[in-house]
């Protein structure tokens, strides 16, 4: 069974007075002045085990983990790095609480440990640690500004003969798989590199006169490839008593499902001249949950669209990973009761961007009793329809740029800009937990500020 914290501490080195080591100490005394988010990646670390193990390692402490997963953040590590840094770093051993005496721990143990703290523990944490704002009177949620990003996940470029590329090696790959391990019964025929030779003649080609013979022929080898996987899969059900052609046959399954879409998808676009709706399109087999998000009817964007909302502090009071591309105005209602959910009340003063403006989204801001509701584009309405008066609407104009030097930061220096985990749910943890990093740093140094 894991532990919370380790029952004695390690023997470690004493602090040093650079800035950064101050700074990690800093937050390292918010998160003992919280013990409670501990507690929550606890549950996820001993959720299914029921045995107690009385020999082999204890593993990594649930401190320990949400230590290492923030200092992962904070400084953009990859886990490669992050066990790197860890055991050559005095200063990330003291604060994730690792004595010198240790070997630390490789990546696999880091990756493993820290991917099984969910969605959910991530926003209770957050939660938390704004409640801890609150108590110390750093961040009262009276005054917010609401402003939409995108994160984009880790994907090439989405081209059609790209990703049927794409397919024709993924699915050829399992095949071989299936074929080591039945033999003869699995039939088929690699067609990788004159599918690859297409895919580049695509890309190089000067005008869609030239393309399109590449593209049909590019078509041709993918229907193949699906083809010998859907017989692969009538093979493998009559060995699913096995565990690993079980696991086999269910990622066969999944590509080629993927695959039959982005065939479909090209021939519908490339033979057949149709326009085929975002929603209908797959951008790509790793990272099938991917949007199209396309901003300002110019920048294409291939992630998930992400709604903030700032405090006056400068922390983060919310933060919301939406699925499709929904406009903005439909998401006041949602970001305004999700403060009244956090805070107990809803804020005073709201600045939102000019993409949430509308007449019906201030009628409903109105509603919740919010004094002064401020768009950064009018869209018709009266400044003081909006504020109590011309001047608290400008004073809230110039507080709303403040969420855009916020969202900036978060992607220079917790890599907002791109997600590089794999996998829906793995995206939100990536998100929330680089914005539970940001303001812990936050609050660390308003702390700090405060002493001086």
């Amino acid at each position: 069974m894991r532990e919370k914290q380790q029952k004695q501490l390690p023997l470690m080195e004493p602090a040093s007075d650079h800035p950064q080591q101050i700074e990690l100490e800093a937050i390292s005394k918010i998160i003992d002045n919280t013990p409670t988010i501990c507690d929550y990646v606890l549950q996820d670390l001993n959720r299914g085990k029921i045995i107690k193990r009385r020999t082999g390692a204890n593993g990594m402490s649930a401190d320990q983990i949400l230590r290492a997963a923030i200092v992962m953040r904070l400084f953009e590590f990859t886990y490669e790095q992050l066990a790197f840094h860890i055991y050559d770093s005095r200063c990330l051993r003291r604060f994730c609480r690792i004595g010198f005496a240790d070997k630390g721990f490789r990546k696999s143990a880091l990756n493993a440990n820290i991917k099984r703290i969910s969605e959910e523990t991530w926003e209770a944490i957050f939660r938390d640690l704004l409640g801890h704002a609150k108590d110390e009177k750093i961040e009262k949620g009276r005054k917010v500004r609401i402003d939409c990003t995108v994160v984009e996940s880790n994907i090439h470029n989405p081209l059609d003969s790209a990703q049927l590329w794409d397919c024709v090696r993924v699915l050829t790959r399992l095949l071989k798989k299936a074929r080591d391990k039945f033999g003869a019964q699995i039939i088929f025929s690699d067609h990788q590199r004159v599918a690859k030779r297409r895919m580049i003649g695509i890309q190089y080609a000067k005008n869609s006169k030239q393309r399109q013979p590449l593209y049909e022929d590019l078509l041709k080898y993918t229907r193949k490839i699906i083809g010998y996987a859907r017989k692969a899969e009538g093979i493998l059900e009559q060995h699913s008593s096995h565990i690993q052609s079980f696991e086999l046959l269910d990622e066969i399954k999944h590509y080629t499902a993927l695959s039959e879409q982005v065939y479909d998808q090209t021939y519908r676009r490339v033979i057949q001249d149709e326009i085929v709706p975002a929603h209908q399109k797959v951008v790509s087999i790793f990272e099938e949950h991917t949007d199209i998000i396309i901003k300002d009817k110019r920048d294409t964007h291939y992630g998930h669209k992400i709604c903030l909302t700032g405090g006056a502090s400068n922390l983060i009071l919310d933060c919301v990973v939406l699925e499709g591309n929904p406009a903005d105005t439909e998401l006041v209602e949602q970001m305004l009761d999700r403060q009244e959910q956090i805070y107990g009340r809803y804020p005073l003063k709201v600045a939102l961007d000019g993409g949430f403006a509308s007449k019906d989204n201030l009628l409903k801001a109105k509603k919740r009793k919010i004094k002064d509701v401020c768009f950064a584009k009018k869209r018709g309405l009266k400044e003081t329809d909006m504020c109590r008066s011309e001047y608290v609407y400008k004073k809230l104009r110039r507080f709303r740029a403040g969420i855009e030097s916020g969202i900036s930061w978060l992607k220079r220096s917790f890599g907002l800009t791109r997600c590089t985990w794999k996998g829906f749910d793995s995206f939100k943890c990536y998100v929330l937990a680089s914005v539970v990093a940001a303001n812990l740093l936050t609050m660390a140094r308003k702390k700090l500020a405060a002493a001086v």
